[in-house]
Formats: structure tokens, sequence, C-alpha cells
């Protein structure tokens, strides 16, 4: 008796939290020999994201949850506010500079 090898998809679609998300296995700029898992979704029809590499094993079920999870997640990074960055030039400091002393008549 032999073990069913888990056949990997190609492409699926499925539907979470009222988004339709469509994945497609395939190589990054043609590559097929280095798959990607590529995904949209229905209510952000600006960007296909590729955030992890296919792997052997990999099926529907187990696709799913990191696509949905990746997904989440930037959803909340793009709704949270900038990290401030500091863009000043050297070492400004924190507060005025001291007043040079008087100098002293000879």
């Amino acid at each position: 008796m032999s073990k069913a090898k888990a056949i990997t998809p190609t492409s699926f679609s499925f539907v979470d939290n009222e988004r339709t998300y469509t994945c497609t296995r395939e190589g990054l700029r043609g590559v097929q020999d280095d798959p990607w898992w590529w995904f949209s979704v229905s209510s952000d029809d600006r960007h296909r994201y590729a955030p992890f590499r296919a792997e052997v094993g990999d099926t529907e079920a187990s696709v799913r949850p990191r696509v949905v999870a990746y997904y989440e997640d930037l959803l909340a990074r793009r709704a949270a506010p900038p990290e401030p960055r500091w863009r000043g030039r050297g070492n400004q400091g924190s507060g005025p500079k001291p007043a040079a002393a008087p100098a002293k008549p000879e």
C-alpha cells in the first residue's frame, strides 16, 4: 500500500472575511524552478503579492491560513501611524547650545 502524495495545486481561490483571495503558484519573473505563492485580493485591485516560496507538500489547506495572516498583517501595518524617522544631519543635540563666554580683555 502506497501513501498518497500531496499534490500541490497551481491555483485556487477562496473567500475569507468577505474577501476573495486568488492564489497561484508561479516563479518570479518567469523562473519556474523557484516557485512562489502569488495572490491577489478582491478588495485590493492594485497589487499582487508573493509573500513566501512554494514548498514541497503545500496544499490549499496549508497555504490559505498563511495568505490570510500575511494580508491581515499588511492591513494592520497600513492602518498604523507611521513610525517617526529622524531626518536631521549630524548630531544636532536636543537643546539650545550654551552662549559663548565673553572674551577677556588683555
